[in-house]
């Protein structure tokens, strides 16, 4: 967002802004499950990676599934993703969104998941959360024709879900 457009958000209330997701997804030819998010968060944006907020679980539950220590750096989390036959990436490519909120989501252009499957081993698809769940069947799945699975989201919005209740869902990926 240029400089302009920051002060005319401070200034005003907020409301929907026009966003592109502006970072790939991590996977590689030997990626056999790739789980989707909806679309970046706030904190997510700002780091230009996945799952960027602190409080959000991903990374501990991923890291508690494989074995692996709970990464910290970009780097060691794409490491412990594509060591694991894990890909990441999110619905949609732009929209209309307020903050963080999935609930404001308007206005959705997905990614072409289609074509992430062709260029890997990926045979399986999860959604974290079910509004991730939903646009894929509405946008993706028709394209793809690789129905997903609906875990429970791991973002800190979820305080219902603890870490073991998010552990004991999500490790059905183990399976693929």
């Amino acid at each position: 967002m240029n400089t302009s457009r920051k002060k005319e958000k401070a200034a005003g209330a907020p409301g929907p802004e026009a966003v592109v997701h502006e970072f790939p997804p991590v996977y590689d030819a030997d990626s056999r499950i790739l789980i989707l998010g909806t679309f970046p968060s706030v904190k997510s944006r700002e780091q230009h990676f996945y799952y960027g907020h602190p409080q959000n679980r991903f990374w501990q539950v991923i890291a508690a599934l494989t074995g692996s220590g709970t990464p910290e750096s970009i780097e060691e989390k794409k490491t412990m993703l594509l060591k694991n036959g894990i890909a990441v990436w999110d619905v949609i490519a732009s929209c209309r969104i307020t903050g963080s909120s999935d609930s404001s989501i308007r206005d959705v252009k997905a990614n072409d998941i289609a074509g992430l499957l062709q260029k890997s081993r990926i045979r399986a698809v999860y959604a974290n959360g079910t509004t991730a769940f939903r646009l894929y069947e509405k946008y993706c799945f028709p394209q793809t024709g690789l129905k997903a699975v609906c875990l429970p989201s791991t973002s800190p919005a979820n305080a219902a879900w603890t870490l073991p209740k998010l552990l004991e869902a999500w490790k059905v990926i183990l399976k693929d």
